[in-house]
């Protein structure tokens, strides 16, 4: 059976290193980009790897960063032209740009659309000057919305945005009204993230000797449902815990996480995942933008054999952030195990009886009013 995978390409590069960021990425001046010999890197790397997705069919491709709005379209065409040249590409193929407001304007959205783009993803992150500020972001309110337009505007198929909340002080009720204010652009699809303290960040140094200011837990929950309720109301279906969309634009790239596929991760930094006879391997390249063109054929940093139970488990914890759930039944065929042991089986009927879990046949979903304890109802299943 012909599989469908996705590739995921990772740009280092950023303008300034947001404290909250935990992503490979590294504050580089514009002028000290060296476009052409990452994007010669990247596609050295994709023939180094081509046989590890040759046999797939490839339904996305996801340009994620650091900036990648940054690289010069000409150079990120290169790549698709390159992806195209060695997969086999679906005609329809989503092609994701993760843009910054501070390298997104009308000009640069008609370059990136066309090479091949038909989506971006604009990290506004908030509407808020105060906000924007401690989230130590270059660009204001006045230049996220302006970013958006332009978007909109442009030949680009499709865009969203991302938001965070849970940042501190904030009012549930004024991140409800950024998140209505950006549908109102005319985005048909929204990721709002809840604002995670990484340990190895800025922030994470700053919580770890009491000198960050942080949000109350029942404040970040309020802020959760207040935009659950205003986006529902603009028609916008909560299809995953931090993702919003109108009906059938939905982001396909991150489905593809959550249902278990495959995923070629080309680029500094990057990650992938491939299926093997005996379960699947999981690989992270070179973190260094130096080391990694030079070694581009050979860019692995470290590797992980996954087992099937291994598998199964990630299966678990990904598919249940989806609202509709997954079939753990099918999970299992796919990934040759019985997923339904005697104890997994008391966790469900417990999770059930507590509402914390529903159960149809042999699918496994979360209801929307317990969204907010899937991590932990994930954990007691795995």
């Amino acid at each position: 059976m012909n599989r469908t995978a996705s590739i995921y390409v990772h740009f280092p590069y950023c303008l300034e290193k947001c404290p909250y960021c935990d992503f490979v990425s590294y504050k580089t001046e514009r002028s000290a980009i060296d476009h052409r010999a990452y994007t010669d890197a990247v596609l050295a790397e994709m023939d180094a790897r081509a046989d590890s997705a040759r046999t797939r069919t490839i339904s996305t491709i996801f340009f994620g960063g650091g900036t990648p709005s940054l690289w010069e379209p000409r150079e990120l065409g290169r790549v698709i032209s390159g992806a195209s040249e060695r997969f086999d590409v679906a005609s329809d193929v989503e092609i994701t740009v993760e843009c910054n407001p501070t390298s997104l304007d009308a000009a640069r959205a008609e370059s990136l659309a066309r090479a091949g783009v038909n989506r971006l993803s604009i990290g506004v992150q908030s509407l808020q000057s105060s906000e924007l500020k401690f989230l130590g972001r270059l660009h204001d309110a006045a230049g996220a919305v302006a970013a958006v337009r332009a978007a909109l505007s442009s030949p680009i198929e499709r865009v969203s945005a991302d938001l965070i909340f849970g940042l501190p002080n904030q009012d549930p009720a004024d991140a409800a009204a950024q998140a209505i204010a950006l549908a109102d652009l005319g985005l048909d699809h929204l990721s709002c993230y809840q604002l995670t303290i990484e340990p190895k960040t800025r922030f994470g140094e700053l919580a770890k000797i009491g000198r960050l200011p942080l949000a109350d837990d029942g404040a970040v929950a309020e802020a959760f449902l207040a935009i659950d309720e205003a986006l529902a109301a603009r028609g916008f279906g909560h299809y995953e815990i931090s993702n919003y969309a109108r009906p059938g634009q939905e982001a396909r790239h991150n489905l593809g996480y959550w249902r278990g596929e495959e995923y070629l991760g080309v680029g500094c930094g990057a990650y992938g995942f491939a299926r093997t006879a005996g379960g699947g391997v999981r690989w992270r390249n070179q973190i260094l933008p130096d080391k990694y063109m030079q070694h581009a054929r050979d860019s692995t940093l470290e590797s992980e054999d996954l087992d099937p139970g291994a598998l199964l488990r990630e299966r678990i914890m990904l598919g249940l952030r989806v609202s509709g759930g997954f079939d753990l039944a099918a999970a299992g065929i796919d990934l040759g195990v019985d997923p339904f042991t005697a104890e997994r089986n008391r966790t469900i009927d417990t999770l059930t009886a507590r509402g914390r879990l529903e159960r149809e046949g042999t699918r496994l979903s979360i209801p929307r009013a317990a969204w907010l304890f899937t991590d932990d109802t994930a954990a007691r299943l795995m």
